[in-house]
């Protein structure tokens, strides 16, 4: 199985380092010297870690037969992906693969539906669910974090959602009169 492990971004300085943002929990085992990695698009891999550091926070990278500056921003934005164990789990039982959770139905604690997740957008804060709607209604957006997403039942083939106001509907509530507004002098 394939597993999408980093996404590469800009070139760092003249020798063919490229920032990378990670999209594993275990960078040091997946990303590690030596690692050879699939790419999407296949016709720029597949490409072999020959180091890699961490400079002010970010990992930087730095691929065989990629020496200039150039050749490592023709790498921008192409995703390294891992062959991985089909039968592997993430250690955290909090945590999911993409493919475990691309698919799922989604609902709201009360039990209406909304829609079924269509991908995973990987954010440098945060991950989004992007769930596409009924009857060809669109698309929404929902932060994956534990606040709004209680639930993820990989059995049942759901993932239960507590969303705030105007999330999913695309207009906020009003819970009450709203408060006068004050004027400025």
């Amino acid at each position: 199985m394939q597993l999408v492990v980093a996404r590469v971004g800009r070139a760092h300085g003249i020798k063919g380092e490229v920032t990378v943002e990670v999209r594993t929990d275990e960078p040091e085992l997946r990303l590690g010297p030596g690692a050879v990695l699939a790419t999407d698009p296949a016709s720029t891999g597949p490409l072999t870690i020959e180091s890699g550091r961490v400079h002010s926070g970010r990992l930087l990278l730095r691929f065989e037969g990629v020496g200039s500056r150039g050749a490592a921003e023709a790498l921008r934005n192409t995703l390294l992906i891992a062959e991985v164990d089909p039968d592997e789990q993430p250690e955290d039982p909090e945590e999911f693969y993409d493919h475990q959770l691309i698919d799922l139905d989604v609902v709201t604690v009360d039990g209406t539906p909304v829609g079924r997740i269509a991908e995973i957008s990987h954010l440098p804060y945060q991950d989004l669910l992007v769930v596409d709607r009924p009857d060809d209604a669109g698309q929404v957006l929902i932060p994956f974090v534990a606040e709004i997403v209680p639930e993820v039942d990989l059995a049942g083939q759901r993932a239960v959602v507590d969303p705030p106001p105007g999330l999913i509907d695309g207009a906020a509530e009003v819970a009450g009169p709203s408060a006068p507004r004050a004027e400025a002098d």
